[in-house]
């Protein structure tokens, strides 16, 4: 068996953790730990070399024949010793000094992001105070600013401001003042994002990137996230509210992006990537990037990993990381670091700590700032000791590690009591004082009376926007239609099922996404009732179903009853256009879970089709004709990076290319192509395939009905490509690829057949247009110019 000798450079508590969780491995005979701390003593041996000394790591790296060196903090791969090692043939996890930008520079890792629409907060970089404070002025947001000193600040760097004043004072400390020296001669003014953080690790070899736990951290000082930031008192993992959902979403939409952006310049990124994000109502957001193991969340994330890190790592570095490889342990983890009197302010040295031998036997106890002193522990940092433990569930976890502190001491010991709540999730909308939650309260007594109102739910609103959408909703019923409107359910009579030899039922659900957003910018509410409708039906349509009935679900913060009847209205409408009967929904006032001024919309639509008609894309054959039906624009899809790209411009003000303004053509309806389908049926065509082309665009879109062995082939400049995409792609510096694969470019709908039975299509249908073709042994979709 292959005997490691592995070195991990660093002090803190991060590199504790990783020593203990190394030293698991049967791969490795000896570790070394520069410069260490009195935790890492323990079970490795510490090496007297700063961390930032490259060339005296190298020297020790070479004389002792070092297997593997592993970079805990930041500094050193900003200083390129990545790059160092490698050029000496050393083996070394983490990412080189180009690749490390992506932490070492905010204004690299802004543009970075922006250019590629990775999701994150809008930003802009500058690097003298006059024209800071016009770019401020000219940028202020609603909800704050955040003051970015773009290179590395030890945590510091970062001003979080209420208002303009306080921003033109955080501008004026690092660019006039120098208070962070180098790293605040260029500055990121950004915009501030609001919703809870979450912390994601991932492992990538360059080109695949595998998460672990997700985790999050108490940053504030002091309880109910109160007091000044700190470099982390605590975390726990995996967060309540987060689900594999979510991170797969967040894996496809940034993670796996930003690995293959960096692959696109020449930089390949290997090691660890730290997403740090924030959960906004518009989605996930890129917070910053680190180029480590975080450090409170890696004590908490690699207990929770079952795999060995030694073999992860080297298949990093030896580019053959798998998913499979990466296997976690069930349950939780919690860590409670506590903090030297005083911290994060000027704070004692030489504490002696006591106890550690009396901490229960399922407690970690990770070592930061600690030391021995004529042979006794003491303090000698900040974070002293991050206290961990591992759990069935979160509570389990948390517990146990309290039951650790307990047994610990030293004069003026500081830790948060909340370690593992998150009162960004409990605070109400009304926003008093924060709560704990019932469970918690044990029975408390409230202070005075509750009402449903009082809580932010006002059932009176709720009745109106009933009695104002009852007329549109009834204007779509026909004898099938059962029930009326504020029945608990629908009812609907399918007799015209009884004319089929297998009627096959065909439901989907679907949202209008952040398009909602648009129309709050716009105060317009009367056309995403046509998009949810359009956008369920064309979802049908795809395998040769006509729709029945339709479901909406309306939801919102504060339910404005006009607002809501104008939305139902819109649906109203489309239903009609569709001889599809709405049966009604639900519409919900849910403060706590929305913000003010925002709205959900999500709908389902029933149909119908003979067994014998289903289009499933299984008679698709090599040589098939593709024809591409025009979209209106956007339709529901893309809103997210299309907001951003075109964030600088006037939304109300008439676009030349446009013929109209932006906020006006982003909200162009979601086309339907119910009488398009029904119109080449009726003409005898043999539809073999249709694509919907939402989310994923051209390119992810189509595959879904290839079978096996086929792909296509479409052709740039085949079709007319609606102005307006020219103007995100032009305002947001977006590529080609990016654009196919967001945005559906002008074909809302392919339809794939027989080439023969071109010409009767485009007679049916005069607004199809030939795109493109299927060809054998090739995968999904290929664009030719």
């Amino acid at each position: 068996m292959e005997r490691l000798k592995v070195l991990i450079i660093g002090s803190g508590g991060r590199e504790h953790a990783l020593t203990c969780k190394i030293g698991q491995s049967s791969k490795v005979v000896e570790i070394f730990v520069a410069p260490g701390n009195a935790g890492t003593a323990v079970s490795a041996q510490n090496i007297a070399i700063s961390d930032s000394d490259i060339d005296e790591l190298l020297n020790f790296a070479q004389e002792k024949q070092i297997d593997l060196t592993v970079v805990g903090p930041e500094v050193p791969l900003a200083l390129g010793i990545v790059d160092r090692f490698q050029a000496a043939g050393l083996s070394i996890f983490g990412p080189t000094q180009a690749a490390a930008q992506l932490e070492a520079s905010k204004a690299f890792a802004k543009e970075f992001m922006h250019k590629l629409g990775i999701p994150t907060a809008v930003s802009h970089t500058v690097t003298n105070f006059e024209d800071a404070v016009e770019t401020l002025h000219r940028n202020v947001s609603p909800n704050g600013i955040v003051v970015k000193a773009s290179g590395l600040a030890a945590g510091k760097g970062v001003v979080v401001c209420d208002d303009a004043a306080q921003a033109e004072a955080a501008l004026r400390e690092m660019l006039v003042d120098g208070a962070f020296g180098a790293a605040g001669a260029e500055v990121v003014i950004e915009e501030r994002l609001s919703g809870p953080e979450l912390s994601l690790l991932v492992l990538t070899d360059g080109k695949t990137a595998v998460p672990l736990t997700p985790a999050r951290d108490h940053k504030r000082a002091y309880d109910h996230d109160q007091g000044p930031n700190t470099g982390g008192m605590g975390a726990f993992a995996p967060p309540p509210d987060v689900d594999d959902a979510l991170i797969t979403h967040i894996m496809h939409t940034i993670v796996q992006p930003t690995i293959d952006g960096m692959a696109a310049l020449g930089t390949p990124y290997v090691g660890v990537l730290y997403a740090g994000l924030m959960l906004t109502a518009d989605g996930p957001k890129v917070i910053e990037f680190n180029c480590r193991f975080g450090d409170p969340e890696t004590q908490v994330v690699l207990p929770l990993l079952a795999s060995d890190l030694v073999e992860l790592m080297l298949a990093c570095v030896n580019g053959r990381l798998t998913p499979d490889m990466v296997q976690l342990h069930p349950g939780a983890c919690a860590t409670v670091v506590m903090a030297a009197p005083g911290y994060p302010a000027s704070y004692p040295k030489g504490l002696p700590i006591t106890g550690l031998d009396t901490v229960p036997e399922d407690v970690l106890v990770f070592h930061a700032g600690t030391a021995q002193k004529d042979g006794q522990l003491v303090t000698s940092g900040g974070r002293v000791l991050a206290v961990t433990a591992r759990g069935d569930d979160l509570g389990t976890a948390v517990s146990r590690a309290y039951a650790g502190v307990e047994q610990i001491h030293f004069d003026g010991a500081h830790f948060r009591k909340d370690i593992g709540r998150d009162w960004r999730l409990e605070i109400s909308d009304s926003a008093q004082s924060p709560i704990l939650a019932l469970s918690e309260a044990d029975g408390a007594n409230l202070q005075s009376p509750s009402t449903y109102a009082a809580a932010g739910v006002d059932l009176t609103a709720g009745n109106r926007a009933t009695k104002l959408m009852k007329t549109a909703v009834h204007s779509t019923f026909g004898p099938e239609v059962l029930s009326g409107v504020g029945s608990f359910g629908g009812l609907f009579d399918i007799s015209a099922a009884k004319g089929m030899a297998q009627p096959v039922l065909v439901a989907s659900t679907d949202g209008v996404g952040t398009k909602t957003m648009v129309a709050a910018a716009m105060n317009r509410w009367d056309t995403i009732g046509h998009d949810i409708v359009n956008h369920c039906i064309n979802d049908i349509l795809v395998q040769g179903a006509q729709p029945l009935f339709f479901l909406d679900y309306v939801a919102s913060a504060k339910l404005n009853p006009e607002q809501i009847a104008t939305v139902v209205g819109g649906i109203a409408a489309a239903c009609r256009e569709a001889g599809v009967a709405l049966l009604g929904g639900e519409t919900a006032e849910m403060p706590g879970v929305y913000q003010k001024g925002e709205l959900d919309l999500v709908g389902t639509v029933v149909g119908l089709v003979d067994r014998a008609k289903l289009i499933d894309g299984s008679r698709i054959a090599t040589g098939d004709a593709i024809l591409g039906l025009p979209s209106s624009g956007l339709h529901t899809n893309g809103f997210t990076l299309a907001r951003r790209a075109l964030a600088k411009l006037d939304w109300t003000a008439v676009q030349p290319q446009l013929n109209d303004t932006i906020g006006n053509t982003l909200l162009t309806p979601h086309r339907s192509y119910l009488a398009d389908v029904q119109a080449l049926q009726a003409a005898g065509v043999e539809i073999r395939g249709l694509a919907h082309i939402t989310g994923g665009g051209l390119v992810d879109n189509p595959p879904r009905i290839f079978p096996a062995g086929l792909g296509a082939t479409i052709r740039r400049g085949s079709w007319p490509v609606p102005p307006i995409f020219a103007l995100i792609q032009q305002q947001g510096q977006i590529s080609n690829a990016e654009m196919a694969h967001v945005f559906n470019l002008g074909l809302g709908m392919l339809v794939i057949v027989p080439r023969g039975q071109v010409d009767l299509v485009v007679t049916a249908v005069p607004q199809a247009h030939l795109v493109g073709e299927m060809v054998a042994d090739i995968e999904g979709v290929i664009f030719e110019e």
